[in-house]
């Protein structure tokens, strides 16, 4: 009897389950929940098959995925609620999106489902991805860019600031007749910017390609109220709008705050905030889901001055050569300026960069050599003849070949000897100049952040005659304007500084040199005194206690050359170059009107 009983009870069970009362078949906490974790897992496939309209599903969360871009979504489902045998449920579930760049969006939505025979399905409503998401709306993302920070010198003074950009677009397709629409922005536009002419807006439009537009300027909102009228009205000419960093006008600081804005790029711009909302069929903003205020940025600090980078521009300005100054705070290294005129700027960032013979402003350097190992004195008398022959094969003039006779090291500094200095540099070791010139910084290579910099080289000689010519800073001798600063600026200081430009940013340097004695560094400051006071730059008399060297450098074929002034007047040390004036007297009057714009 009682297995009888058994038998009956397990047929009752088969029945049951037969009839679906125990169905296997997910239920629609399941089912909620599968649907939401192929959501997260960007299964738009999968997720809209568990949809009671897969094809409507899926037409919306590929938008969706395609408008927000996440780089991740974690879905849950909170609750899932039905009544006993009821053929409906709701969910509320908890959507958690990862916009990237630190964006979050948060919320609770809720949904249908809805069983169809045995299987439940995910009721589709757009609403199931957001409240607040109707019947033919899709959302939108705009991003929201907090105001830039300026670029800041040594004083707070800005040298980038935001300024509002008119950019210029050429569609050709609207154009028509692209030449003489060309022609017209041309003529309105080569006042401002010379490299803009009808030639180059045309060439610049055969290779964008089709369906695209052509940016034929980029203009500073004044300038572009000056040229409105002439080019407002012509056929094909569209105009966008942006804020931008600006320096005070197109050429300021040329070479170097282009490097600082690229550099800090990230930082000037802040963290941009998000705003997302729903869009309607006709592409109109509807109403904001969604918003992230964005992070102010910090405005950043340089070592630069604009009155020192104004200063150095506006002296370089007049010479019809190429002309680069860069000034260093002698006591800090900090960079206060970098200056080039147009055609330097033709050539690149030469006085960062450029490598030229130093000519006779390479004379700091032998000297100091000289008085450290003791060949000489500054009031040794040595020959200055007008001109010497080396090692039997090489003959050294003078300029002009003067003739002073014998007199003493610091007058023939003064003078600039180069029969005296080829003897000195003559008479060292093969690496003596290589040395001594690491001691003032040339040869020495750092990572300034935001700049990149050459000092030069001074490879040993050893051969007699290619140390001969070394000595007056020809051979095989090659220096910056930079290095040539660096130089000055560790004689007045006494030891190599370290440069910077950007506040708070260390720069890398690969050795720390052996910095030049005091008792080198002594009569070597006094020689340079000498220059000014009696020597080849009595031009700079009128502008204090001015300190420094002159020099002429051969280049190309020796026929000519170029000109140099290299000094330091307080905590100011500067090199001054002008490329192929075959004297130094145009790098001397340049440096004069420098010093005289600094007070």
């Amino acid at each position: 009897m009682i297995a009888r009983k058994v038998a009956l009870f397990g047929v009752v069970l088969l029945l049951v389950s037969g009839c679906g009362l125990f169905s296997s078949r997910p239920g629609p906490d399941q089912v909620a929940g599968d649907f939401l974790a192929k959501l997260a897992a960007g299964d738009v496939d999968g997720a809209a098959g568990l949809t009671d309209d897969p094809g409507g599903a899926k037409d919306v969360l590929a938008k969706v995925r395609e408008v927000l871009k996440p780089e991740g979504l974690a879905a849950k489902v909170e609750q899932v609620r039905s009544a006993g045998e009821s053929t409906t449920a709701d969910a509320t579930a908890q959507l958690d999106w990862d916009l990237g760049h630190d964006h979050a969006w948060s919320y609770q939505t809720k949904f249908d489902l809805r069983r169809e025979e045995d299987d439940w399905k995910v009721h589709w409503a757009p609403s199931v991805v957001h409240p607040k998401l109707a019947v033919q709306q899709s959302l939108g993302v705009a991003e929201v860019k907090p105001a830039l920070a300026p670029v800041l010198d040594r004083d707070g003074t800005p040298l980038l600031a935001p300024e509002q950009v008119v950019s210029i677009l050429l569609d050709a397709k609207e154009a028509g007749d692209v030449g003489a629409v060309a022609g017209a922005l041309a003529a309105a536009l080569t006042p401002i910017d010379a490299a803009i002419t009808q030639q180059s807006i045309v060439d610049g439009v055969s290779k964008v390609p089709a369906g695209q537009v052509y940016q034929v300027a980029a203009l500073r909102d004044a300038d572009y109220q000056t040229v409105k009228p002439a080019i407002y009205e012509l056929p094909g000419v569209r105009f966008t709008t942006q804020t931008s960093l600006l320096a005070p006008s197109r050429t300021f600081g040329s070479q170097v705050l282009p490097a600082v804005r690229k550099a800090v790029e990230e930082e000037i711009a802040g963290r941009a905030g998000l705003r997302v909302y729903t869009v309607n069929a006709a592409g109109d903003e509807v109403e904001t889901l969604h918003e992230q205020a964005p992070e102010a940025a910090q405005a950043i600090s340089t070592a630069l001055s604009r009155t020192v980078q104004v200063a150095a521009e506006d002296a370089l300005e007049p010479v019809p050569q190429a002309a680069m100054l860069v000034a260093l705070q002698a006591s800090t290294g900090e960079v206060l300026a970098v200056a080039q005129n147009g055609p330097a700027d033709a050539e690149g960032p030469m006085a960062l960069m450029g490598r030229y013979p130093p000519g006779s402003t390479f004379k700091i350097v032998t000297a100091a050599a000289a008085l450290a190992s003791g060949q000489a004195t500054a009031d040794s008398p040595l020959p200055c003849p007008g001109k010497a022959v080396i090692d039997g094969r090489r003959i050294v003039p003078n300029d002009h070949e003067f003739d002073k006779g014998t007199i003493p090291l610091h007058s023939a500094f003064a003078f600039s000897c180069n029969t005296t200095f080829a003897q000195l540099a003559a008479g060292m070791a093969p690496d003596e100049l290589t040395k001594a010139a690491d001691s003032f910084g040339l040869g020495v290579d750092f990572e300034i952040p935001a700049i990149t910099t050459i000092t030069g080289s001074v490879p040993p000689a050893t051969d007699v005659v290619e140390r001969a010519e070394d000595g007056f800073g020809q051979g095989k001798l090659l220096a910056s304007p930079f290095g040539m600063a660096l130089v000055a600026a560790t004689t007045a200081a006494g030891k190599m500084p370290v440069p910077t430009l950007l506040k708070g940013r260390e720069t890398k340097v690969d050795h720390t040199p052996t910095p030049p004695s005091p008792a080198v560094l002594e009569p070597l400051r006094a020689m340079m005194r000498e220059v000014v006071d009696s020597g080849t730059a009595p031009q700079l008399k009128p502008y204090g206690d001015v300190r420094g060297k002159t020099g002429t450098a051969q280049f190309g074929d020796g026929t000519n050359s170029h000109g140099w002034f290299v000094g330091y007047r307080g905590d100011v040390a500067f090199a001054t170059l002008l490329l192929g004036t075959n004297s130094s007297a145009p790098a001397v009057d340049a440096s004069a009107r420098f010093l005289a714009a600094l007070g």
